[in-house]
């Protein structure tokens, strides 16, 4: 945010950023706060960097009671309503009055602190019980207490409050005793159900919000019940269009492997003919082989004998002469 002229403008730019500070978780509050503080340093808003330096992060129960100021502006502004209602009807309310405020106090109590519990929750910062209950006292000290109310409207808490022993009385004395109210049935009547109309509107409100938020997160169950549901059909049809698929080509690749079956059978078959006939030839090869071999001897030996007859018939030829 831009630093501008007027006092009362930078100091409204300030809390603004605190405001914004205290909804962050606090895990990420240190950083958050030091990147707030850089900037305005930046800008030249010393001042402002100081103060939001300052800041000290809040607890997670802190953290839950800023989160549900700011869940619904409406509500919130009708809970700190109910608490200056509270606090100005206390001292004109007989005994009677008093314990049935108490009981819708707790019940209002008691429904906030679960919607706190479920915002932290949501957030991803589940509390514990202790800081649950660190929540319900913080909201029962905003009921009893002004300066708790105030300090829970600014949103920015950085721990439990912790509300008073008793809740407070507008007609005590100095010393803490109350002083009895003087007879006015009628204004004390009047009170009393004003304060009841505004407990019971708020119980309805939070009611009607609960019933609404069930529905809600019902409609979205169902949502994504339908969802899931639709997704497993259309993958359910992919998987059957891809088994018909696979059955197919297994089908092809059976056919394929009879017929290659029946080639490799008549190749074998005429490798086996084509082998008896080989040996056939090679005993052929072999006998003709040894057959010529015999000729060639005899024709050598005739050969020699026709030498030596022509050489005697030479020799004597020659003596006859």
């Amino acid at each position: 945010m831009q630093r501008k002229n007027a006092r009362g403008r930078e100091e409204h730019d300030v809390q603004a950023l605190l405001y914004e500070l205290y909804a962050t978780p606090p895990p990420a509050f240190v950083s958050r706060r030091e990147e707030l503080a850089v900037a305005a340093r930046t800008d030249g808003r010393a001042e402002d960097a100081r103060l939001i330096h300052a800041a000290r992060r809040p607890t997670l129960a802190a953290y839950a009671a800023n989160l549900l100021l700011r869940s619904d502006p409406a509500e919130s502004r009708r809970f700190l309503e109910l608490g200056q209602a509270l606090r100005d009807a206390y001292g004109t309310l007989d005994a009677d009055g008093i314990k049935e405020l108490s009981g819708q106090r707790g019940r209002i109590v008691s429904a906030l602190s679960r919607q706190a519990a479920a915002l932290a929750r949501d957030a991803g910062h589940p509390l514990s019980d202790t800081a649950r209950q660190d929540v319900a006292a913080t909201l029962h000290a905003v009921l009893a207490d002004q300066d708790a109310a105030d300090r829970w409207a600014a949103g920015c808490l950085t721990g439990a409050l912790t509300p008073p022993a008793a809740f407070p009385s507008t007609d005590a004395k100095a010393t803490g005793t109350r002083r009895r109210p003087a007879p006015a049935p009628t204004g004390r009547k009047a009170a009393q159900k004003a304060v009841q109309r505004t407990a019971q509107q708020a119980a309805r409100k939070r009611t009607e919000d609960e019933l609404a938020e069930r529905r809600r997160r019902r409609q979205e169950q169902l949502a994504r019940a339908r969802s899931a549901a639709e997704a497993a059909d259309r993958l359910l049809r992919e998987r059957h269009r891809a088994q018909e698929d696979a059955d197919a080509v297994l089908d092809r690749a059976h056919d394929r492997h009879d017929r290659a079956r029946e080639r490799v059978s008549a190749a074998e078959e005429q490798l086996r003919e084509a082998n008896e006939e080989l040996q056939a030839a090679e005993g052929a090869q072999w006998e003709a082989e040894e057959s010529g071999r015999a000729a060639a001897d005899a024709v050598a030996e005739a050969e020699r004998a026709a030498h030596g007859a022509a050489r005697e018939v030479e020799r004597l030829d020659t003596r006859v002469r």
